[in-house]
């Protein structure tokens, strides 16, 4: 491997390592406030704050762990691996990281689902919006006479 590819390379795997780390902290600790940019984000787990702290204090080991892999797949390439052997660890951080990410996400989302089923359905509307009236269920259904 060229040697400022390896270096990117493994600069990005180390970034990655150390967002997926802080990711995995933070959902732990119940810290991670419900976004669409980081933890789990699926229908279920953004249906309520408890669905997404739940999901990704689910998915923090396995999210860390992939943070860890991405860590020291990366730390190593910046160490300089030589010849093949950094395309090899390259490969096996990278897909090992998505492989325990994905792994913690479908955990999260698979207990956020359950909790989610136990709750009450929210309104389909909260009557605030302009165009409220065009969202079916947002007014009473009128009866016909």
């Amino acid at each position: 491997m060229p040697e400022l590819a390896r270096l990117i390379l493994g600069a990005v795997l180390v970034a990655a390592g150390v967002l997926l780390l802080t990711v995995a902290l933070l959902g732990a600790r119940g810290r991670l406030p419900r976004n669409r940019f980081a933890g789990v984000r699926t229908a279920a787990t953004l249906r309520s704050e408890q669905t997404f702290t739940l999901a990704n204090r689910v998915a923090a080991p396995l999210i860390g762990a992939a943070g860890a892999v991405g860590i020291a797949g990366g730390a190593a390439l910046l160490a300089g691996a030589p010849g093949m052997a950094s395309w090899v660890l390259l490969i096996v951080a990278g897909a090992g990281s998505l492989v325990l990410t994905g792994l913690g996400g479908a955990l999260g989302d698979r207990s956020a689902a359950r909790l989610a089923a136990a709750e009450p359905e929210p309104p389909a509307c909260g009557g605030v919006c302009a165009g409220c009236d065009l969202v079916a269920g947002c007014r009473p259904a009128e009866s016909s006479g």
